[in-house]
């Protein structure tokens, strides 16, 4: 058991991570009517914006990059956590009105569009920040070992594992406690009722698209010192987050994140046995679930059906 309780662990982590992407696609999906492929992208993109933001960036070697790499790591690392998520928000925001257009036509536009942006992104990301792997300094506090009960861990995955469980609690009482997060209920349900109450649908979609891109930015940015960053690392993150979103049920927030678990421990425990079927697990227990529960494990019938 003490051999296993890492990988449990390392899985659990993995699976809260997941369920911080897989919620925002999940609302885009319900919303949009449009499966975002361009969604790993942003997530990249984040952590990116992150990387900028803790290193001074463009202003390296200026008298601004000078004092800027004099504040500690902490403060540099807090204000990345919120400026990264709010740039992807804006990033996702002007991809969500080049959809516009799509709108109403067969969903097979709306997905070669997100395909195409996320090329996009990804060449951006090449010319911006270069090819080559890179990391995120994260503060000393949230670094380096630590014991507990006889065995070694992460303090940073302890650190991602909560931050991404208190994130995950503060969508749902985002959308459970609030008229905002009820209209955005509504609408991803049925977008046609929330315009006939008088709501403005562009508006919702816009503020919808931003606010799963920038949860899809934020989990980057946690994410990115355990897998590393890369320009293609949101292909990555894109499979996954797709996958759990059809075993949890399309539009259903708790199963996001009770697929979520189950992919992070399907992961985590095969790598541990068997690294090459790592990966191959995800699919199996996708396999597993559709041929049981053809909607998911909490699915109705959603928006891609019409």
């Amino acid at each position: 058991m003490t051999y296993l309780l890492p990988h449990i662990l390392n899985g659990l982590t993995l699976g809260l991570l997941f369920a911080l992407i897989a919620l925002g696609f999940t609302l885009i999906v319900g919303v949009m009517e449009v499966i975002n492929l361009a969604h790993g992208s942003l997530f990249a993109l984040g952590a990116y914006f992150a990387l900028t933001v803790i290193g001074g960036g463009w202003f390296s070697g200026t008298e601004f990059g000078v004092w800027w790499h004099g504040l500690p790591i902490e403060h540099r690392y807090v204000l990345a956590l919120i400026l990264g998520p709010v740039l992807a928000a804006g990033a996702g925001m002007l991809l969500e009105l080049c959809l516009r257009p799509t709108h109403g036509k067969a969903p097979l536009y709306g997905l070669l569009l997100t395909f195409g942006a996320a090329l996009v992104i990804e060449e951006i990301i090449r010319l911006g920040w270069g090819t080559g792997e890179q990391n995120l300094e994260v503060p000393e506090v949230i670094n380096g070992p630590v014991l507990i009960g006889g065995f070694i861990y992460s303090k940073y995955k302890f650190f991602a594992a909560g931050f991404s469980a208190a994130s995950i609690l503060c969508v749902w009482l985002f959308l459970e406690r609030t008229p905002y997060g009820a209209i955005i209920k509504a609408g991803a349900h049925d977008s046609e009722m929330v315009r006939a109450l008088g709501y403005d649908l562009s508006r919702l979609r816009l503020l919808v698209f931003g606010f799963g891109a920038s949860l899809s930015g934020l989990a980057g940015i946690v994410m990115v010192p355990i897998w590393g960053l890369r320009p293609h690392v949101g292909i990555d993150v894109v499979i996954p987050a797709f996958l759990i979103i059809v075993i949890g049920g399309i539009g259903s927030f708790w199963g996001a994140v009770v697929a979520a678990l189950m992919v992070g421990l399907a992961v985590g425990i095969t790598g541990a046995y068997a690294g090459a079927w790592a990966t191959m697990s995800m699919y199996i227990l996708l396999i597993l679930v559709i041929g049981l529960r053809s909607r998911g494990l909490f699915g109705r019938k959603s928006a891609l059906e019409n």
